[in-house]
């Protein structure tokens, strides 16, 4: 099932037919529920809502999907937890680094269609990794990696943005990656059931059009299990909590005024979100890679606007 929330945040599932509002049910005291606290709630208490919804599902009616807005189906998220450097790099990195992760905070979190504010900061550029996350379905404390697997309610896209080359005190992973709005996610969360392997799924974005990441998910440093059950055994996850899995950074690339950054993960969508600077940096249009082939060090050079080096 896909699951969605729409317009002002009803809870909603999305159909091959179109959308299907599953409000009707949910208890009546609890649709006043904060949209995140709902969707905790929902994940929480699955197999007493999963043939629910299948019963609104089946009866319809489907409304086109354009004639939704789609929101964030995670608006707040408790904990944001996102693995660092977890892929292989196309073979770029010849040993396996160790585990790391960050958190972001629920402010971070935009949905489809929002937009991403770069902030008034002197970053070197802003990236926003393309990356799988996996939603959690019940309270998970120093989770085995064997049985992982028993606590993913399902999976969405994420994108992770990142203020780079901040000086010290205001690097990672605090202004780094702790920004409001730099959390894209949707546009519905995908559940378990109906992935059959996440860990062989294509990534891909777009930048205005352009293809900038194209990945899968077989690359990763640390699969799925590992990531739940090292970030389980420092923190403790609760039902509709993230764990974003990391990127291949070959694809990132500068986010400037006006792009329109769309990001699909075979099977779970596609995401869209706006990106506004007020500033109006500007930056060399290339990602790492096409900097790589070329020989060039470092990520594409700011090329005007505020903080641009003279």
């Amino acid at each position: 099932m896909k699951l969605a929330f729409i317009n002002n945040f009803e809870l909603a599932a999305v159909t091959d037919a179109g959308v299907v509002n599953l409000s009707a049910a949910i208890a009546e005291g609890l649709n006043v529920l904060p949209p995140q606290q709902l969707m905790n709630h929902v994940i929480e208490h699955w197999s007493d809502y999963e043939t629910k919804f299948a019963a609104l599902i089946g009866a319809g009616p489907a409304r086109p999907i354009e004639d939704v807005t789609l929101r964030a189906p995670l608006p707040k998220p408790i904990s944001i937890a996102c693995m660092a450097v977890n892929y292989m790099e196309f073979g770029a990195l010849k040993e396996k680094p160790e585990p790391q992760a960050f958190l972001k905070n629920s402010h971070s979190v935009i949905g489809p269609g929002d937009t991403m504010k770069l902030p008034d900061v002197p970053a070197s550029i802003f990236e926003a990794e393309a990356e799988m996350a996996l939603v959690i379905g019940k309270t998970a404390k120093n989770v085995k990696a064997e049985d992982a697997y028993d606590y993913i309610f399902g999976y969405l896209n994420f994108a992770d943005g990142s203020s780079r080359g901040l000086s010290m005190g205001m690097g990672m992973p605090y202004f780094m990656k702790c920004q409001d709005d730099s959390a894209p996610l949707g546009p519905w969360i995908v559940t378990a059931d109906e992935v059959a392997n996440p860990m062989n799924l294509r990534v891909q974005q777009w930048n205005n059009g352009n293809p900038t990441h194209d990945y899968n998910t077989d690359d990763m440093a640390h699969d799925i299990a590992a990531s739940l059950a090292f970030v389980s055994a420092n923190t403790t996850l609760e039902a509709g909590d993230v764990i974003a899995l990391g990127t291949n950074h070959q694809g990132l690339h500068p986010l400037q005024d006006g792009d329109l950054v769309e990001q699909e993960i075979e099977g779970l969508g596609r995401l869209a979100f706006h990106v506004h600077d007020e500033h109006k940096r500007s930056w060399s249009r290339e990602t790492r890679a096409e900097r790589r082939s070329k020989k060039l060090k470092g990520p594409a050079p700011q090329l005007a606007g505020k903080y641009a080096e003279n």
